[in-house]
């Protein structure tokens, strides 16, 4: 099977359509103790990145932002409470049952007035060019097929001066913390995930989507592919995670 036709899932080559139904085979699958997973498998740590990276959006009221693969809603809601009752948010997922559950609970939450929910594809996002001011995608680009494709049709959704921001796991930078890492990622969380969710796989998936990943140089220069300026990281947590931003301009 030739590269142009394949992408990875996770240690996996596989056709490029298998890859698509297999990764919405996982979040089908983990959907339901998503939240309940994020904060056992990080520590509570999740909630502290996803928290520095609203801090870079910095949206002021009026404004619209898109949060893609948001999953259940956590960035799509600080979005919300950044641009207010006269912005505009949307919560965009291409798994209906991870969107289902983002909607339910931005609505137990009481955004009513100025977010919205739209099933769409990362690679080919339904939107007009030059609409948002800020796009996020947290934990989400990894489980991508096309990167590069997916880059540019959200660098292509920003206003001028608008701004992408990618949270992700991505490449420790402290050689120490690698075996660390990775006897937590092969062994830790497909344990959680067989005894929480009773899924071991789709975690075992998910630590190896992490590690096929773009290191931080590498994603540096998609996002430059993709016609973004400006563009930079931020390491969190030695490098376990990182933030990427850059502009549209």
């Amino acid at each position: 099977m030739s590269d142009e036709n394949s992408a990875d899932f996770g240690y996996e080559r596989v056709p490029l359509r298998e890859k698509a139904r297999r990764v919405r085979g996982v979040f089908d699958s983990v959907a339901g103790n998503y939240d309940r997973m994020n904060d056992l498998m990080s520590g509570g740590a999740h909630r502290l990145w996803k928290r520095f990276t609203l801090s870079l959006a910095n949206l002021r009221p009026g404004q619209r932002a898109l949060d893609v693969a948001g999953g259940t809603g956590d960035l799509a809601a600080g979005l919300a409470r950044q641009v207010g009752d006269r912005g505009l948010v949307i919560l965009s997922d291409i798994n209906a049952s991870m969107l289902q559950r983002g909607r339910d609970r931005l609505l137990n939450e009481g955004f009513v007035r100025n977010v919205y929910c739209v099933q769409a594809d990362a690679e080919r996002l339904p939107f007009p060019a030059g609409y948002f001011d800020c796009i996020t995608i947290g934990f989400g680009l990894r489980n991508v097929t096309d990167k590069a494709a997916a880059l540019a049709s959200m660098a292509g959704a920003l206003k001028p001066g608008g701004q992408l921001l990618i949270l992700e796991f991505s490449h420790p930078t402290l050689p120490a913390l690698q075996p660390l890492y990775d006897a937590y990622s092969f062994h830790v969380l497909p344990l959680l995930g067989r005894l929480i969710a009773q899924d071991a796989a789709s975690y075992r998936y998910l630590a190896e989507s992490i590690r096929k990943h773009p290191g931080q140089e590498q994603l540096l220069a998609l996002m430059r592919a993709a016609g973004l300026e400006g563009c930079r990281y931020h390491n969190l947590s030695g490098g376990i995670v990182a933030v990427h931003r850059g502009y549209r301009y």
